[in-house]
């Protein structure tokens, strides 16, 4: 009977049963659903967040926009989410769980992969431009705003003049995945100590490591 009044009417419970707002974060891992895009460059968003999953011990179920899953971390209240929109259309999604949640601005990170930044490098910072990112351009389209924060993971720009997009959405390669769990593991400590310690002092602790 709940399914059915959830599929006619498109409403459900809240996620997380926390009240203070404060201590609801949504952590969102930029990608494109399909096998075709699996463990690619651009899905390293969605790499993070099934690394985190493991650590955590927490699994995603399909939901609206989206593949999402909840878990406690020192008191705070955490959606993960891995959108279902494919890249482009990123915003829908987040904006989605951003109101139906209840989260506030300032306790949403966006993880993405980063071009401009050598393989394996982590940058978070608090607002910024798109940077030519599609998923973070339809982001900071739908929320109408740059002030949100992004995690950006950078994945090297060893490709020719014409060749961007056939690299990112290409797999990695053997090097870098000799490299891709320890990169993983300071990724999701990254995640972690944002909900916890908040943005400044994680980028104090993370950014350049």
């Amino acid at each position: 009977m709940l399914h059915f009044f959830t599929k006619l009417f498109g409403k459900t419970e809240q996620l997380l049963q926390e009240t203070d707002t404060m201590k609801k974060f949504l952590i969102v891992g930029l990608g494109n659903i399909g096998s075709e895009y699996e463990d690619t460059r651009h899905n390293i968003g969605f790499k993070i967040l099934d690394h985190l999953a493991q650590e955590e011990e927490f699994t995603f179920e399909s939901a609206k926009l989206g593949a999402v899953a909840t878990f406690k971390h020192k008191g705070k209240s955490v959606i993960c989410l891995k959108p279902s929109t494919y890249m482009n259309l990123s915003g829908k999604a987040v904006k989605y769980w951003m109101d139906k949640e209840n989260i506030v601005l300032d306790n949403i990170l966006v993880i993405t992969d980063d071009i401009n930044l050598p393989f394996g490098a982590i940058r978070l910072k608090g607002k910024g431009s798109d940077g030519g990112h599609n998923g973070l351009k339809d982001i900071q389209n739908v929320l109408q705003t740059t002030n949100y924060n992004r995690f950006r993971f950078g994945v090297g720009s060893d490709f020719g003049k014409g060749q961007q997009v056939d690299y990112v959405l290409g797999k990695w390669d053997e090097e870098q995945q000799k490299t891709m769990p320890e990169r993983l593991k300071k990724s999701t400590d990254l995640i972690r100590s944002f909900v916890f310690a908040g943005v400044k002092n994680t980028m104090n602790q993370f950014n350049g490591k």
